[in-house]
Parts: C-alpha cells; sequence; structure tokens
C-alpha cells in the first residue's frame, strides 16, 4: 500500500500535465473559431476517444517493441526524460503547446482536428507516450497495471470535460491565469523528467563502475 498511493499520484501527476488539456484550449478555441457548440463537442470526443485508444494500445505494446528493436528499459527511459524535461521547459515558458500551427495549416486541418493535431500529437503525443511506457515498465503487479490503466482513462475522461467547457473556463481563468498554470504543471514535469533521467542511468552507471572494478 506504501508503494501504490505514491504510483498512483505519480500516474496521475504526470499523465494530466503531459496530456495538457490547459494547454490545449486556446489552440482548440482558436481551430475552431465559428464552429457551433455541437460541432465542438463532437470534434472533442472524436479527440479524447482517438488519443486514449492509442495511449492504451502503446501503452502495452511499448515491451514488445522494447524486445523487437532491442531497445532497454533504462535507455527508453534516459530518452522519455529528455523529451518530457523539454515539453515541461516549453511549459514553463508558458507556450501552449509545443505543435507549432500556422493560419493554413488550421485551415487544412479544419475538416478533421480531431485526429489530428488534436488528438495526436496534442493530447497524445511523444512525451505522453513514453511516459506511459515508463511507467507500465514499473508496473510489477496486476494493481499497479490497473492503476495506470486507470489513471490513464481518468485522465482522459476529464480531459474530455476540461474542453467541453473550454469557452467558460478561459474567460474565467484569463490569460494570466492560464500561463500560471502552465508555468505550475511545467515545473511539475520537469521534475518528473529529471526523476526518469536518472533512473535510467543509474544502473547503467552501476554495471559501467562494476565492470571497471571487475577490471582492475
Amino acid at each position: 500500500m506504501e508503494t501504490l498511493l505514491p504510483y498512483a499520484l505519480l500516474c496521475l501527476t504526470s499523465i494530466f500535465t503531459l496530456a495538457n488539456p490547459l494547454g490545449t484550449m486556446p489552440v482548440f478555441l482558436t481551430m475552431t473559431q465559428g464552429m457551433s457548440e455541437e460541432q465542438r463537442q463532437s470534434i472533442v470526443k472524436r479527440a479524447t476517444i482517438t488519443a486514449l485508444i492509442i495511449i492504451i494500445v502503446v501503452t502495452f505494446a511499448g515491451q514488445f517493441i522494447f524486445m523487437f528493436f532491442g531497445i532497454s528499459t533504462n535507455g527508453f527511459r534516459i530518452a522519455g526524460g529528455v523529451i518530457i524535461f523539454k515539453i515541461g521547459y516549453d511549459m514553463l515558458q508558458a507556450r501552449y503547446t509545443h505543435v507549432k500551427l500556422n493560419s493554413d495549416e488550421i485551415k487544412t486541418y479544419a475538416n478533421d482536428i480531431s485526429i489530428t493535431p488534436l488528438g495526436i500529437p496534442m493530447l497524445c503525443g511523444p512525451g505522453a507516450i513514453a511516459n506511459t511506457i515508463v511507467l507500465m515498465s514499473d508496473a510489477h503487479t496486476i494493481t499497479m497495471k490497473s492503476i495506470l490503466i486507470g489513471s490513464i482513462v481518468f485522465i482522459y475522461v476529464l480531459t474530455y470535460f476540461i474542453l467541453r467547457a473550454s469557452t467558460r473556463l478561459v474567460s474565467v481563468l484569463g490569460e494570466t491565469g492560464n500561463n500560471v498554470m502552465m508555468r505550475l504543471m511545467g515545473l511539475l514535469l520537469m521534475v518528473i523528467a529529471v526523476e526518469c533521467f536518472v533512473g535510467g542511468m543509474k544502473p547503467i552507471l552501476i554495471d559501467i563502475i562494476s565492470q571497471g572494478a571487475a577490471g582492475a
């Protein structure tokens, strides 16, 4: 029980921060400007379902991908830590999303923005994918795996309701509130990234030191 609570908190905070529904709101409102509330709700529903399905599939398939390509979990932790740190740094600068969209791209995506770029890579980007694969590799029991999957489902359901209420939330939070929230989440994400990076480097350094000692 002592290890389950910190793991559950790590799952919830890291997945929510990387899904980044609060940061996606301004971009979502810009891309759906002129659309009816019904159209917006339809887009939000498809986007969150798409992101949820993809992240769950990748979470379970991650270990098979490792075996197929001969990738070590520690190497992926290091790479994932770097990716998550970069996203956290961008959020600390109050950059709403690492996906840059110009006016021409917005027009291109207007027909079906729910899949790309809203579902992928905004709600389900490389950082979120790397994070859930690492969390799954840390889940050594059925209970921990259930906590992870439950956290993913809970966060994306919450994301759905946040984006549905985006018009009201943006007006309530205001630009300053949005920026403050973004910086706080970015700082939290950078701390998680450092932990992930150190967790990947530590076993590698121990192996190098032990091999050096054996050789001496």
